[in-house]
This record gives C-alpha cells, structure tokens and sequence, in this order.
C-alpha cells in the first residue's frame, strides 16, 4: 500500500452539492425531491422535534439540578504543593505550574488560588489570581511575597 493508493472506504465519504429543482433532465426537477404536496413539502416545515401537537420529548423527560452561567472555574494549588516543588528563592507562576504538571491537561481555568493547607518553610514570590488568607500569611511568614496578577 502506497500514498498514491489510499483511499477511504465506499460509501464513506459523499458530496451533497447536488443541484435540486433544475429542471427533468437533471434528474431531480418539479418537486426536487420532496414529493407531491403535503406539510413537508411546504416551507415552513415544522421544527425538529416537533411531534404533531404531542407533548415534545425535551419537555417531557424531567428536569433536574442548576448550571450557573456566570459559573467560574478556580484551580486550586496549596502551599505544602509549593513546598515539595519549589527551591528557596524561586519565583512560582501559572506558567511554571502548568509546565510542573501540578494542572492536569491544557485546560485554562478562569482562576487560580493558593490555599493554606501544609507548611512552607521556603522564601518564594507566588504570583497567582487569588490567596486565602492562611496562604498569604504563611508564604509572608516564611519571608517570600504572595503578588496577586
């Protein structure tokens, strides 16, 4: 098998380019492939889903729980994180989390916070989203900066 041969399995792949209602000789003129009157020949068709005056399966099925549109997505990191990853004097980013694998995949978070949970003995500049109060009182306890971006 070579480039030149490749090519995708029958029935695969195709084109609907057809060019409907151009007269008999096309072989899809008059009714163009909608059939002699009725609802669906007409424009105006009903929706999809629409079930003829029954009750919709979308309105039917039930209807459970809340999703927040204004919903943000806040990634966590803690202190004793920053402890096991960090050399004393090292300046901690977003960018050097993502590199150090602490968020998993490509996902961006709309935020991102250090919490206080573990102890941190090292001297370092985090710059991150947000702090809690725990957090920024630990790493400025341990002579580093908490600088918020």
């Amino acid at each position: 098998m070579e480039l030149h041969n490749l090519h995708p399995a029958p029935g695969a792949k195709h084109q609907d380019r057809f060019r409907r209602g151009r007269g008999q000789g096309s072989g899809n003129g008059k009714t163009a492939g909608y059939g002699h009157k009725g609802q669906k020949a007409r424009s105006g068709a009903p929706r999809v889903g629409f079930e003829g005056g029954q009750m919709p399966l979308y309105r039917r099925i039930p209807k459970r729980g809340f999703k927040n549109i204004n919903h943000k997505e806040i990634a966590i990191v803690n202190v004793s994180t920053l402890e096991k990853l960090y050399n004393d004097g090292d300046t901690v980013t977003i960018e050097d989390l993502y590199s150090k694998k602490v968020f998993k995949g490509k996902k961006k978070f709309d935020g991102y916070k250090v919490l206080g949970n573990g102890e941190l003995t090292k001297k370092l500049t985090v710059k991150m989203s947000a702090f809690s109060a725990s957090a920024k009182e630990k790493i400025e306890a341990a002579g580093g900066k908490a600088e918020v971006v």
